[in-house]
């Protein structure tokens, strides 16, 4: 079975509550029962966390690369300013997923850049919630055409 790490960055604790016009209205606990439910028709094991803390979420992602086979991250605020994020979703070396809720280029041109995104196999912004399960999908593909397939089986 797969296993997937997702994250959510800073303030995605607050969905539900802050700029719904933005966001939309579910929370963050809807959203994670939807992933939940696509990772259990799709076949795989998903670990979801989330931290305000940069920190933290590199702590998660370094920890990762022991069991996770991809990665699923929303780094929000973190996106445009964080090179460590971006550091340790490099050196982990499993494929990684950037996600946004809104659509990050119809947004304020500080909002436009991303750092993480370069060393992501792909972004999917604008979709809100829909974005997690599309990437849940597009990792599970990368998988199973076995690009970093063998990583694990052959630690």
């Amino acid at each position: 079975m797969r296993k997937i790490l997702l994250i959510h960055g800073p303030n995605l604790n607050l969905l539900g509550e802050r700029e719904v016009e933005t966001y939309g209205s579910r929370t963050l606990s809807q959203i994670n029962e939807m992933i939940k439910k696509r990772a259990k028709k799709l076949g795989c094991e998903v670990r979801i966390k989330q931290s305000n803390n940069e920190g933290e979420i590199v702590s998660f992602i370094g920890e990762a690369k022991d069991w996770a086979d991809a990665l699923i991250i929303n780094p929000a605020a973190y996106t445009h300013t964080s090179l460590a994020i971006r550091d340790a979703i490099s050196a982990i070396g499993i494929p990684a997923v950037e996600v946004h809720l809104s659509n990050i280029f119809k947004r304020e041109s500080f909002r436009q850049k991303s750092l993480t995104a370069g060393v992501c196999v792909g972004q999917i912004t604008g979709f809100g919630p829909q974005s997690y399960l599309l990437a849940l999908e597009a990792v599970m593909n990368i998988l199973g055409e076995g690009k970093n397939a063998d990583r694990k089986a052959a630690s």
